[in-house]
């Protein structure tokens, strides 16, 4: 009974397994075929950076240059104003990111264990914020701006931003998360609040600041809107709104395809780069946080 039982068993667990391999090697294929659908615009986008002109026009969707080419590149360093928009867009997100994981921080933890009046008040402003579309706050903010005399600088650019609603909501949740008896041992070791903050619950909350600083690099780098509302001088412009300069046919006429697109790329790269280096912390960070809950 038990070799007839046993052979039966051979059939249908071949079958079930030719099953499941079949059921693997078909979500491998959508998710390749998926893969492929969102990666396509940017081997678009590479390629036509390599080509030139002509053959950028007359085959734009094509992924293979005829001929290989960088002219496009030497042409965005050389005949735009590439370089200072880059240094701009790098002073600029160095500042305010550094800018918001401090202030966000600061300002999640004292909501989160801060002990004052109108605490509930002001978050729950905070959360309505939130709620705003920017696209509402686009006047106020210039006239803002201007009354105060800070309209067309490098401070225009920097001070709206240096504070996230969002990023501040992200930190006080975290600090909620951590035990409030690690910071009564540290207050009863002498450390006062702002020690308690800086050294004992800080540390404790670098998944959250990695998280947070890479929405705000990412942001930052590619924040377009503010820019239209905080400066209008070129020399002040940030990749984005040089890039859309470009796009809007400051250079003359033509497509001009391999050096808009080859602008976009270096634009597009150190976003890029940081989620690559900071994506093994940011994952290593979540599960210490998931252990520690």
């Amino acid at each position: 009974m038990a070799t007839v039982k046993s052979a039966g068993k051979g059939p249908g667990g071949g079958s079930a397994a030719a099953r499941s391999l079949v059921s693997v090697f078909t979500g491998y294929c959508i998710l390749i075929f998926f893969a492929l659908v969102f990666l396509y615009p940017f081997v678009i986008q590479i390629g036509n950076s390599l080509k030139t002109e002509p053959d950028a026009a007359a085959n734009p969707l094509s992924p293979f240059p005829d001929p290989f080419s960088t002219g496009g590149y030497e042409k965005a360093f050389l005949n735009t104003d590439l370089p200072l928009w880059l240094g701009n867009s790098l002073l600029v997100t160095v500042i305010v990111t550094l800018g918001r994981v401090l202030l966000d921080s600061m300002a999640g933890y004292a909501l989160a264990r801060l002990r004052f009046r109108g605490r509930r008040a002001l978050f729950s402003a905070i959360i309505a914020v939130m709620a705003v579309p920017g696209v509402v706050l686009f006047i106020p903010k210039f006239l803002v701006l201007n009354q105060l005399g800070l309209y067309d600088s490098y401070t225009a650019l920097i001070l709206p931003v240096i504070v996230d609603a969002a990023g501040v909501f992200i930190m006080k949740q975290f600090f909620e998360s951590i035990p409030v008896s690690v910071e009564e041992a540290a207050r009863i070791d002498g450390a006062g609040v702002f020690r308690t903050f800086w050294s004992v619950v800080l540390p404790m909350a670098r998944p959250a600041l990695i998280t947070l600083t890479i929405i705000s690099f990412q942001g930052t780098w590619n924040e377009f809107p503010h820019t239209l509302v905080a400066v209008q001088s070129p020399e002040l412009f940030t990749l984005p709104r040089g890039l859309a300069d470009l796009v809007t046919g400051s250079l003359g006429k033509g497509t001009q395809y391999p050096l808009k697109l080859g602008a976009a790329l270096m634009a597009t790269i150190p976003v890029a780069v940081i989620f690559v280096v900071f994506q093994r912390y940011f994952v290593r960070g979540a599960n210490e946080g998931a252990d520690k809950g």
